[in-house]
């Protein structure tokens, strides 16, 4: 599907005008998010708030001892992102985070764990920004890459590719010795139906679309760096995690353009919806994060995919989504053909449009998008599970409960 959904990633990356990277470890508490620090709102009164924050607990208790490690995450802007910082964090690590504008987790913080996050704003295009992010850095957590569905290659290869192998570069230079890389399942797709699929290799000839491409260049890049030799005398350990459809309360990428669609009735399914296919909540994918850093050693050289392990179909998925929130499910089918040609169509004309109509915004569909929506793709989880050492600890329908907590009568009221 579209990249992580989770997006998460992060933001489009870009050349800052940046000529002194900025390490920041205090932070003003005068944050609109602060509150947020006890949740003293019920959950379906959040929605109205567009400021970062964690649905998860975020009190002194809910954070281990510092454990004097420092963690360099990358691309902490979005949903994944925050969500890992925190999980880190609640697991005892120092986290620094990287990316171009303020994350907002600081004001999130107890102010006792608030000393145990750092920041640097700057991008994966400056080496500058990249060096100082490094200084003191134990091990790396890179999130960071351009997720759009479409867009120029230059831009994916400037960020995905470039971006990470100057981060790899940097850390064998810093003698970092641990490089977890956030990847996506698109990377071995190459458009055919994925049935309890393994984790299969990256192909950057066969993946579909530039970003799959791209995130399939780059995860190639980071598994074959595993075992480089270290001034320390250490060897670098890395591993990829791929993520498959990250979904939860405040998804704003995947969750609620389904809703928003499926309220104004605009929402069809490809071919009848059924395709099976597995997602991932978003806890889950967080601690799946902390997992995967701290067992590098297991992962040594390799991808997993990781998801909830509960295959369902499109029609299904989409049915939950809405009936959580009180809005109809999808009622009308289109032919799946007829979707890919259309979303070819509407790439071209979108990309001609100017900036002023469509707002930096994707494209309703593209021909990838009407491929992954009407295709199925599940894979078989039991090595994910023993090599992280990990279970995911949130269903597909405590995940449809959150959502009806967290948004209330949004969309179904008049």
């Amino acid at each position: 599907m579209s990249p992580h959904s989770s997006r998460e990633s992060s933001s489009h990356e870009s050349v800052p005008r940046l000529s002194e990277p900025r390490l920041s470890t205090s932070h003003a508490v005068t944050s609109p998010t602060a509150r947020f620090r006890k949740p003293a709102q019920p959950l379906a009164a959040r929605y109205t708030d567009p400021s970062p924050r964690s649905l998860r607990p975020v009190e002194e208790s809910d954070f281990a001892p510092s454990n004097a490690e420092r963690v360099l995450l990358t691309g902490a802007s979005g949903m994944l992102g925050r969500e890992s910082a925190l999980a880190l964090l609640r697991a005892g690590y120092t986290v620094r985070v990287f990316q171009r504008s303020d994350s907002g987790i600081a004001a999130l913080l107890p102010d006792t764990i608030r000393p145990r996050f750092e920041q640097v704003r700057g991008s994966l295009t400056n080496r500058q920004a990249i060096e100082q992010a490094l200084t003191g850095v134990n091990g790396i957590v890179h999130a960071a890459a351009k997720v759009s569905v479409s867009g120029d290659w230059r831009d994916y290869e400037r960020v995905n590719i470039e971006g990470t192998k100057s981060l790899l570069d940097a850390a064998v230079e810093h003698a970092i010795p641990k490089f977890l890389y956030i990847s996506s399942p698109s990377v071995a797709h190459a458009g055919a139906a994925l049935v309890g699929a393994g984790n299969g290799d990256a192909s950057p000839e066969h993946a579909r679309g530039n970003y799959a491409r791209s995130k399939a260049v780059a995860e190639k890049a980071v598994l074959q760096m595993n075992g480089t030799a270290l001034s320390t005398g250490e060897h670098l350990c890395t591993g990829a995690l791929r993520p498959h459809l990250i979904w939860g309360p405040g998804d704003t990428q995947l969750v609620e353009r389904i809703l928003e669609r499926a309220r104004a009735g605009r929402l069809p399914l490809l071919s009848g919806g059924t395709g099976l296919i597995d997602t991932l909540y978003i806890d889950n994918a967080a601690d799946a994060v902390v997992h995967g850093y701290e067992r590098l050693k297991a992962l040594a050289g390799q991808a997993v995919v990781v998801t909830n392990g509960q295959p369902r179909t499109v029609a299904e998925l989409m049915s939950g989504f809405c009936t959580a929130v009180g809005v109809p499910a999808p009622r009308f089918s289109v032919p799946a053909p007829v979707a890919v040609v259309a979303g070819r169509l509407i790439e071209k004309v979108w990309a001609l449009l100017p900036h002023s109509v469509t707002a930096g915004d994707e494209p309703p569909m593209t021909g990838f998008l009407a491929e992954q929506l009407s295709t199925a793709h599940w894979f078989d989880q039991r090595d994910t599970r023993e090599l992280l050492g990990w279970e995911p600890a949130v269903s597909i329908e405590e995940g449809y409960e959150r959502l009806r907590l967290f948004y209330g009568d949004k969309y179904s009221r008049p």
